[in-house]
Parts: structure tokens; sequence; C-alpha cells
């Protein structure tokens, strides 16, 4: 198995390393957060062991944000959070499975062997692209012709629920109902005024519209008319 540990202790990080690779598995390393988090987004790992305490994003918001942007890569907490709280917690935030430090290597080892005999998940995008534009989900980025474009967050959302429509219309009610979860009409241009801004973010000063207003339909991204 190749597996990523995340662990900001440098003696047990490098003791389940050490451990791992006794046992023929890949392993790559990270000591923070933001690191594991990078690494665990872009590489192709088959689990993941996470600190729960660790400097940047801790174990949990890690998680979490792999699960948001669709990976799941199986993950075991190894901390010394060791509370029935903590425990359901970790699992409420998409972990597969949580050890409690001190342990034996041959449970963990035991416990990763068990995660390897579930059915394969499907691979799942973290990165949307439509035409020149491209969002990457977990860094939280957006580019397009290889330029970064700043986003507010709502702005960011907007795009996503688009660039995932893949070309299809959108009407206004759906999005207010996936962006702004309003299930009711506020009788506002809340969307007419983030489209606009988000037009001129995306599509202002580049050769081709991507963003496209159909009249009395709705909206759609796409690359062609």
């Amino acid at each position: 198995m190749k597996i990523l540990v995340i662990e900001d202790d440098l003696r047990m990080q490098a003791y389940v390393a050490e451990g791992l690779r006794q046992n023929n598995h890949v392993v790559v390393e990270a000591t923070t957060g933001r690191d594991g988090l990078l690494l665990a987004s872009d590489g192709d790992f088959d689990a993941l062991i996470i600190d729960r305490m660790l400097p940047g994003y801790d174990g949990l918001t890690i998680v979490k944000m792999l699960r948001a942007a669709g990976i799941q890569t199986p993950a075991i907490f190894l901390t010394t959070m060791d509370g029935i709280d903590d425990r359901v917690e970790g699992l409420n935030a998409g972990a597969d499975d949580y050890l409690v430090k001190p342990f034996a290597f041959a449970e963990l080892n035991a416990r990763l062997q068990a995660l390897s005999r579930r059915p394969p998940i499907n691979g799942v995008k973290t990165v949307l692209q439509v035409g020149d534009l491209e969002m990457n989900l977990i860094r939280r980025t957006v580019t397009r012709a290889g330029k970064t474009i700043e986003l507010q967050p709502q702005e960011f959302r907007l795009l996503e629920y688009l660039m995932r429509s893949d070309g299809r219309v959108v009407t206004r009610s759906m999005l207010l109902e996936n962006v702004w979860d309003f299930h009711f009409d506020p009788q506002t241009s809340i969307v007419e005024t983030h489209i606009s801004r988000l037009r001129g973010k995306i599509d202002r000063g580049f050769g081709q519209d991507l963003l496209k207003t159909i009249r009395g339909a709705g909206y759609c991204l796409r690359a062609h008319d």
C-alpha cells in the first residue's frame, strides 16, 4: 500500500514510517496539516494516517476538506485524544478508523489491512475545468489561461455549481436553492448581481465569454456556443 502519514511529532513519525516500510508499504511523510492536505489531494494513496493535533490545518479539518472535495481515500486518526466524544467527532468528520496512542503497531497494520480489503472507491475530480478556466477544489483556487482569479467565497460557490453543471442551463431558482440554500424567492437581485460580478472576473479581458445568459431560461458555463 502507498500510505501518507501526517504527524508533527518527529519521533512518532519516524516510528510509524519505519514500521510501515518494514511491512512493505510505500510511505510518504508530512509534518504540517497544510502539506498533508496538499499531498492527500494530489497524491494517489491507498490510505492516510493522520494525527488530530497538527500545525496549520488540524486532522479534523483535513478529513472534512478531503471529503467535501469528493476524495474518499481511507483515513485513520492516530491520536492521544481518547474520549468517546473525540472518537465520534473524528468518525463523523469522515475518518474510517480511530486508533489511540500509545498503540501496538501490529494493530495499526491490521487496521490498514482491513481497510485495503474494502471495495475500491471510484476516483472523483478535485479539479474542475471548462475551456481554459480551472478550479482546484482543494487549494480553493481559480485560474484562467494561467492567470489567478480572486473570488469571494459566495462567488466561488456559484462558479463551482456552474462548472459542475457541465454546460447545462441552470435556472435562477436552481441557483438560489443550491448556492444560497434559499428554498423560496427572496425577491432580490442577488443572483443577477453575483452573476454580473463573476462574469466580470472570469470573462473580462479574455478572448471568449464562458458565462452565458440564456434569455428566458437561466445561465450556463461552457466553452462553446
